[in-house]
């Protein structure tokens, strides 16, 4: 491996000098600049940051902690923190635990499993002197590991935790689905079925409120018997559907793009029209729906500001040095977006 000093040697400068230039620091001639940039560039020389960092006490490296890279929401995450920490001159370290490749859903409730895998990662992270570390959750839930402060700080995307030391980034679900009722509600909807995910999942109660909110604000009562629980899963609003057309709905809510896929198939082979004979609507903004017939009205998620929001936070600690706020300050909700197609027809009350 070649050397920072090897480099000024070559070029007949000081040691200070070559880091001056790696480190973009001013007062360096031009034409010395280049001479080094190239014999830099010549012999490959990299920077060793783990020893940079023994010596400032600084890695200026984040650690990323995926619970899953496959979840359809975390590599857009993952890029949102990636593209801030290079903008701040941060280096990154990803380590992917694989949980749902591993278990499926069934590792949720299992403590013990899920650290088998989780702290053995955290001691890597901290072997190799992350200045902090971002964990990036396949779902909202809330995450029993953060309930005593790390080593190093933290900062947790899409999920929840019970810490007052661990700021967390999340969905602003609630006002996400409550957009979206009173979109179908100005598109003269009163019967509205929900297509809902896992009845005990954080996303899905968060999105029922909002749908109840947006309801009580028209003066028009909530129906129980028109949400019906899916998985998640294209299957669930297949085998949903017959339920919510025998409600007499004329839309359906889907909290996410998946099921709202399974409506169109059963409607398309029932000979029903979306658009048309009913209106239907989902969630996530997933690549699928603008391939739907007709394209799927739909909330985008921000998940590349989730993670940017996530970075930021993190960085400001690290720089400022500042000790961090109670968990009830430091919560931060990313809003959604509506996305209008034509899945959703208007009609008169």
């Amino acid at each position: 491996m070649v050397t920072i000093k090897e480099i000024a040697k070559e070029c007949n400068v000081s040691v200070a000098t070559v880091s001056n230039i790696l480190n973009g620091r001013p007062k360096v001639g031009a034409e010395t600049k280049e001479r080094v940039m190239e014999a830099i560039r010549r012999s490959g020389y990299q920077p060793n940051y783990v020893a940079r960092g023994l010596r400032k006490m600084k890695t200026n490296m984040i650690g990323i902690i995926a619970e899953d890279i496959n979840q359809f929401s975390t590599p857009a995450i993952m890029e949102g923190i990636m593209e801030y920490c290079e903008e701040k001159k941060y280096r990154t370290m990803i380590q992917n635990l694989r949980l749902y490749a591993r278990w499926g859903d069934r590792w949720y409730e299992n403590e013990s499993a899920y650290r088998s895998v989780m702290e053995p990662v955290m001691r890597e992270m901290l072997s190799i002197k992350v200045d902090g570390l971002l964990y990036v959750a396949g779902h909202a839930r809330v995450i029993r590991f953060f309930e005593t402060a790390t080593q190093i700080p933290a900062v947790v995307a899409y999920a929840y935790t019970r810490s007052p030391h661990t700021p967390v980034v999340v969905i602003d679900d609630e006002k996400g689905a409550y957009d979206m009722t009173k979109y179908l509600l100005a598109m003269g909807h009163r019967k509205i079925g929900v297509l809902a995910g896992r009845e005990d999942n954080i996303h899905t109660r968060n999105r029922l409120r909002g749908h109840q909110r947006a309801l009580s604000e028209e003066k028009i009562p909530y129906e129980p018997g028109r949400v019906f629980y899916g998985d998640w899963e294209k299957t669930s609003g297949y085998r949903l559907a017959d339920s919510l057309l025998r409600e007499g709905v004329t839309a359906v809510f889907c909290m996410n793009d998946k099921m709202a896929g399974g409506l169109y198939a059963y409607f398309r082979e029932h000979g029903i029209r979306v658009g048309e004979d009913i209106s239907v609507t989902g969630f996530d903004n997933q690549e699928l729906t603008e391939y739907c017939d007709p394209e799927l009205t739909t909330m985008q998620i921000d998940l590349p500001g989730i993670g940017a929001k996530a970075a930021d936070i993190l960085l400001e600690i690290l720089e400022s040095e500042a000790e961090q706020k109670p968990k009830d300050i430091f919560e931060f909700s990313v809003p959604c977006q509506l996305i209008e197609r034509k899945s959703v027809r208007r009609i008169t009350p």
